[in-house]
């Protein structure tokens, strides 16, 4: 794994036990949630610009895209 698929999984790593410990959610329920709607890959993919944001600013985003998601579908 290079630098920047090691930042890439740590940074992914740090959004799901952020967004669990804020939501009150499990990281068996965290996980299904973020496969669900794609959260992982949306991260992955932006995380050029999503990294440098600060904590809460990366929670209200997921939320936002969680939502977005689900009226999408």
């Amino acid at each position: 794994m290079n630098k920047k698929e090691l930042d890439i999984t740590y940074f992914l790593s740090f959004c799901i036990e952020q967004y669990k410990m804020k939501q009150g959610l499990s990281g068996e329920e965290t996980i299904s949630l973020f496969e669900k709607y794609n959260v992982l890959s949306y991260l992955s993919d932006n995380f050029e610009v999503l990294h440098t944001q600060s904590q809460q600013w990366l929670m209200e985003e997921i939320k936002e895209y969680i939502t977005k998601q689900k009226k999408a579908n």
